[in-house]
């Protein structure tokens, strides 16, 4: 396989990661506050929940720096390497990236991580999870 496809091929697994992530962060939220009205356990788990806390904690941590997602950087210097100067090709990877990357002054980011973070931190509150043993 040529040097090109390969780097492609990472850009494309990078923004799968991305993707997971945000479906982690996002949907993981989701799912305590259901659990606690379901009575599921497992969403008391504490390494799932530290997990949690620190994946956001870390996002809105570089929205407040101003820095950018290491693996969106890492995404594009690939994507460049290979030869892309836009998303194109795979269906997968276009509606992948235009559900992950939107256009907005960097404010508007700072404010939704930052919110979405303090909903976080209340949910450990809320729901507690339980000591680790």
């Amino acid at each position: 396989m040529e040097s090109q496809a390969l780097y492609s091929l990472a850009a494309a697994a990078i923004l799968i990661t991305h993707v997971l992530f945000v479906v982690f962060v996002v949907f993981g939220l989701i799912l305590i506050f259901v659990g606690k009205f379901l009575t599921w356990q497992w969403i008391r788990n504490p390494w799932f929940r530290i997990a949690h806390l620190l994946g956001i904690g870390v996002v809105v941590l570089q929205s407040w720096l101003g820095v950018h997602c290491p693996l969106t950087t890492w995404e594009m210097d690939l994507r460049s390497k290979a030869g892309e100067t836009v998303y194109e090709g795979a269906f997968i990877t276009h509606w992948l990236n235009e559900l992950l990357y939107y256009h907005a002054p960097s404010w508007v980011f700072v404010v939704i991580y930052t919110a979405f973070g303090g909903l976080v931190l209340y949910s450990w509150f809320l729901v507690r999870p339980r000591a680790f043993r």
